[in-house]
C-alpha cells in the first residue's frame, strides 16, 4: 500500500478535527447503543414495547441502559490498528492492514478471554480495558473470521459467502484519515473487511461507508459524499447490489417527508447494503442527531448496526457538541471512547512529536507498542 503524504495541520484544524473524531466515535456507539436495545424486534414489536414512535430513548440491553453492542468494541480496535500502524511507520513496516488484523485479534481475546492478560506487553492499553471483555452479540462471520491468526485478504477472504454488517460496522475509523485520498481511504477499509467478510457487497460497503465518512469528516455535504463513494465502487467487480442500495437512499429522499416506511423499504434486507442505505437515507434526512438517530433505529432489520452506522457519519458531520447530553451521558465506555478518539486525533496530527526517528516518547510506545 502506498503511504499518504504527512499533512500539516494548524490549530484551528486541529481543534476541528478532534471534534469530528470524537463526534463520529461517541455518534458511532451512541446509535449502537440505541439499537442494542429492539435489534431483534420487528418494528411492530417495537411498537408494543415502546410506544406508537417506537424507541426513542436508550431501552435496557445487556443489563443496564446505554449498553453498547460489538459495533463499537470493534470500531475501538479499528482505531487502535490505525494508530498502531502509523507508530510502526518509523520502523518501515508500512501495511496498514496487518496492524489492523492485529487489533481485530486482540479484540477476538476479548470475546474468549476472562479478562486481560497483563502479561501480553504488546497489546498497549485498550486490551486491558476489563469493560470490553464481553460478548455483545458480534456477527458469526467476526468470530470465525479472526478465529486463528491467517489474515484473510482479497485474493482468499475470509467467508466468502459473508454479507452481513459485521465489517461495515467497525469501518467508520478508516474515513477519519482525513489526509489520505479517498480511492486509498475506500482500499483499505475494504482489504480489512475481506478479513471476515468475503462477499464484495460486505467489503464494498465497508468501503463506500468509508469514502462517506471521510467525506463529510473533510466538511463535504452526505450527498456529495455518497456521489464520490459511487464513482469509486462502479469499477469494482460485484458493485451493483452496493450501488444500487445508495442510489435507493438517495431516491429516498425526494420522496418527500421521511417515515418509519421509507427507512422499512430501505432496510427489507439484512446485507450490509441495506444497514448503509438506511444509515445514509437517515443521515440526509435527519432534522438533527436525535431525529435521524430515531428513524435509523426503528425498522424490521438489525438497528443497532444501522444506529451506529448513522450515529458515526452524523457526528463526523457534526463534531461532538451536536450528540445528544442525555444520551452521552449514559453511554457505556465513554471514557474509553474520548481517550481513543484524542489519542487517534493527537498521533494523526502531531505523530512525528511523538515518535520519530529523532524523537521517542516511550509512555506513548507503551500505549501503542511498535510490537
Amino acid at each position: 500500500m502506498n503511504r499518504p503524504a504527512t499533512a500539516i495541520w494548524g490549530r484551528a484544524e486541529q481543534q476541528d478535527f478532534r471534534s469530528r473524531v470524537r463526534g463520529c466515535l461517541l455518534g458511532g456507539a451512541i446509535g449502537d447503543a440505541l439499537g442494542a436495545g429492539v435489534d431483534t424486534l420487528t418494528l411492530d414489536e417495537t411498537r408494543t414495547a415502546h410506544g406508537a414512535d417506537g424507541v426513542t430513548d436508550f431501552a435496557p440491553a445487556y443489563g443496564r441502559r446505554g449498553a453498547v453492542a460489538a459495533a463499537t468494541q470493534l470500531t475501538l480496535f479499528t482505531v487502535d490498528g490505525l494508530i498502531r500502524a502509523q507508530v510502526r511507520r518509523d520502523t518501515g513496516a508500512w501495511h496498514p492492514p496487518t496492524d489492523v488484523h492485529r487489533a481485530y485479534l486482540r479484540w477476538a481475546a476479548t470475546q474468549s478471554d476472562w479478562g486481560p492478560d497483563e502479561r501480553r506487553k504488546d497489546n498497549g492499553w485498550l486490551a486491558q480495558e476489563e469493560w470490553l471483555y464481553a460478548r455483545r452479540d458480534p456477527s458469526v462471520s467476526c468470530l470465525t473470521g479472526l478465529g486463528d491468526e491467517v489474515m484473510g485478504t482479497l485474493e482468499k477472504p475470509k467467508n466468502p459467502t459473508a454479507r452481513d454488517a459485521g465489517a461495515l460496522v467497525r469501518s467508520a475509523p478508516f474515513g477519519l484519515l482525513v489526509g489520505w485520498e479517498p480511492q486509498l481511504v475506500c482500499q483499505l477499509a475494504v482489504e480489512c473487511a475481506a478479513q471476515t467478510h468475503g462477499h464484495p457487497t460486505a467489503y464494498l460497503s465497508a468501503g463506500a461507508f468509508a469514502v462517506i465518512v471521510h467525506g463529510v469528516a473533510r466538511g463535504e455535504s452526505v450527498d456529495a459524499a455518497v456521489q464520490r463513494a459511487l464513482a469509486l465502487l462502479t469499477h469494482r467487480p460485484g458493485h451493483q447490489p452496493v450501488t444500487d442500495a445508495l442510489g435507493q437512499a438517495l431516491g429516498a429522499v425526494r420522496q418527500g417527508i421521511p417515515t418509519p416506511g421509507r427507512v422499512a423499504v430501505l432496510a427489507e434486507g439484512r446485507a450490509a447494503e441495506d444497514s448503509l442505505a438506511v444509515a445514509v437515507y437517515c443521515a440526509l434526512v435527519g432534522e438533527d442527531v436525535r431525529h435521524g438517530l430515531r428513524l435509523a433505529v426503528n425498522h424490521d432489520g438489525p438497528s443497532s448496526a444501522t444506529g451506529a452506522l448513522c450515529g458515526a457519519l452524523l457526528g463526523a458531520m457534526h463534531g461532538e457538541t451536536a450528540l445528544p447530553p442525555a444520551w452521552l451521558a449514559e453511554l457505556e465506555g465513554r471514557p474509553t471512547l474520548l481517550e481513543i478518539a484524542d489519542d487517534f486525533a493527537m498521533e494523526m496530527t502531531q505523530g512525528p512529536a511523538l515518535h520519530s526517528p529523532a524523537v521517542t516518547a516511550s509512555g506513548w510506545l507503551t500505549r501503542y507498542p511498535r510490537g
